[in-house]
């Protein structure tokens, strides 16, 4: 039976449950969070400094959250972490029909939840292979589903959600969010145990973090893996900078048309996030992340050429694709080649630098836009993405991809031997004593 027809095991329900609704409450915040902090002012500052809030915690211990999650339970991880924030939620909840909520405690309440979720997504991610035994094909389809029910949850459903509940109150959406994750914690739980990862106390946690980024950086795959989202999200971020300005000036759009265009780009994420497996069958892992690749850079280059909103959305949709089979291929990828003590290490540090360019392309937007002409920065970020599909082609080819998938392989071959050799080990030296009383 090839692994395509071995089904999931049940345990991935839970977690695909709790992933399910703790994105349809993070979609209801990510709508309210902005709205509830324009109650409070309108200073164009203040707001930013909220939202920003939310990115530093992966900025500042992105790497560090990785050394500490390889060394903690991944499960407990996660759960406590849920639990943890559902608590924390309850805080502003309580302070809003009370008229406490400022500025200080939202942007105190973002930065923790980023923190939260520094330590919640690393600990997932790393906890999915060990659940899945590490194979390829399951990665994959769990990855589709989660990524299709995210995008499905927090950027669909969620949004709305969450504004219609501030309509009724200020409370309405910071306890909707507290809810979800108290019943993420409760699923996860419930998750079945996995090995938990080799301790080095001796070892400093810094020296533990380093390892983990030299990791990366010596693994030509697992470079070409952060290089995407580094280069990507700088040329996504400059390209939302100014698409609302794009869209009104360029396009004629008005506010439900610019909603009409995102929901078209996240219509595209889910198509893409549920043919992802069959184009890296197809294709191949390597040369379906290429294409992936190449299609949002020349998606872009077509939304900055647009004649109008219909071709437009047409080009976000095609987008929104790539990036949807992207967010499945890549991570299945990571999760199936490295070592499980390592995981948290080389997910957080990926993470880290694709957030760490985020700002970058915020700057660059901004500046292309004012110094050139509105389009200038979708032109830049199709030319960002094209250049990084042709210096990472070769890193993540195919043939690269297949080594290290058979490598891990071997690598979990040789362990399994190990534990069996010293499992008989033991069976042997405990039938010994028992002999002699025997031969006694």
């Amino acid at each position: 039976m090839t692994s395509d027809h071995i089904r999931l095991p049940n345990g991935f329900g839970r977690l695909w449950t709790a992933h399910t609704v703790s994105s349809l409450g993070d979609g209801v915040l990510h709508a309210a969070l902005p709205l509830l902090a324009l109650t409070l002012t309108r200073d164009p500052m203040a707001l930013a400094v909220v939202t920003a809030a939310g990115t530093l915690p992966w900025l500042l211990f992105g790497i560090l959250g990785g050394a500490l999650v390889d060394r903690w339970d991944r499960r407990r991880t996660m759960w406590i972490t849920d639990a943890a924030r559902a608590v924390l939620l309850a805080v502003p909840a309580v302070a809003a029909p009370l008229d406490l909520l400022s500025i200080p405690l939202l942007a105190a309440v973002a930065f923790l939840l980023g923190l939260g979720g520094l330590f919640f997504d690393t600990a997932a991610s790393a906890y999915l292979p060990d659940l899945l035994g590490r194979e390829p094909a399951l990665l994959e389809r769990a990855n589709s589903r989660l990524r299709a029910t995210q995008t499905a949850a927090s950027g669909f459903a969620g949004p709305p959600a969450g504004a219609a509940l501030l309509a009724l109150g200020r409370a309405g959406p910071l306890l909707a969010d507290a809810v979800s994750f108290a019943v993420s914690a409760l699923l996860v739980r419930s998750l079945p145990a996995t090995p938990r990862p080799v301790a080095r106390a001796r070892e400093s946690l810094l020296r533990q973090a380093r390892a983990g980024a030299s990791y990366v950086l010596r693994d030509q795959v697992l470079l070409g893996l952060a290089l995407r989202p580094a280069v990507g999200n700088m040329a996504f971020v400059a390209m939302e900078t100014v698409l609302a300005l794009f869209a009104h000036t360029r396009l004629g759009v008005e506010s439900l048309g610019f909603g009409l265009l995102l929901t078209a780009e996240a219509a595209g994420g889910l198509l893409g996030a549920g043919i992802a497996s069959v184009l890296g069958r197809r294709l191949g892992t390597g040369a379906a992340l290429t294409c992936t690749a190449a299609l949002e850079g020349l998606a872009i280059l077509g939304l900055a050429a647009a004649p109008n909103a219909y071709a437009a959305g047409l080009a976000l949709a095609v987008c929104g694709a790539g990036v949807g089979a992207t967010m499945v291929l890549a991570p299945s990828l990571r999760q199936a080649i490295v070592p499980a003590e390592l995981m948290g290490r080389v997910t957080s540090t990926s993470r880290m630098l694709g957030m760490c360019t985020a700002p970058l392309g915020a700057f660059l937007g901004g500046w292309l836009a004012t110094a050139y002409d509105v389009r200038t920065p979708l032109y830049t970020a199709a030319a960002l993405l094209l250049t990084m599909t042709a210096v990472t082609s070769t890193m993540t080819g195919n043939r690269r991809v297949e080594a290290a998938r058979s490598a891990a392989a071997e690598r979990a071959a040789d362990a399994r031997a190990a534990e069996e050799s010293e499992a008989t080990g033991a069976t042997k030296a405990a039938e010994e004593p028992a002999r002699a009383v025997g031969a006694g």
